[in-house]
């Protein structure tokens, strides 16, 4: 059974940036992956990172986009078990613009402490929390 990871995060700035700053593959940099390389917010088009060596390498594919509210993707590792998917639902406010993520399919990862769903709450409390928040809010 999914138990989906649940969270949202809001920021002092227009729907119209924060869609830019998930969609536009250098701001994707500063605040999602450093290792990005090339991102379009295309459904069908899988994201391609640089090979860091890194032992967890990531497999996202774009599952859906409905500009300026929502944008998923497949969040998978190559050659591990186990398929996620992240939705971002955008949301206008009185003093900002809203982000609900949906985080489904952590249940499909094996048991490693890498796919640990506190793991994934860190990460978006950081990615989304501090690191989206400061680029949007910068002065």
């Amino acid at each position: 059974m999914d138990n989906p990871l649940i969270m949202e995060f809001f920021y002092n700035a227009p729907k119209k940036d924060v869609w830019e700053a998930m969609t536009n593959s250098e701001k994707m940099k500063i605040w999602y992956f450093p290792q990005l390389k090339e991102f379009i917010p295309k459904v069908g088009c899988e994201f391609k990172f640089e090979d860091i060596g890194d032992t967890y390498r990531k497999k996202w594919v774009v599952t859906k986009i409905n500009k300026p509210d929502t944008l998923a993707h497949i969040w998978a590792y190559k050659g591990y078990q186990g398929v996620s998917e992240v939705t971002f639902d955008l949301f206008s406010t009185d003093s900002g613009t809203k982000i609900r993520i949906t985080h489904t399919g952590l249940e499909s990862f094996p048991d490693d402490p890498h796919f640990k769903r506190e793991r994934f709450e860190w990460g978006w409390n950081n990615l989304l929390g501090k690191n989206l928040k400061i680029l949007l809010e910068k002065k």
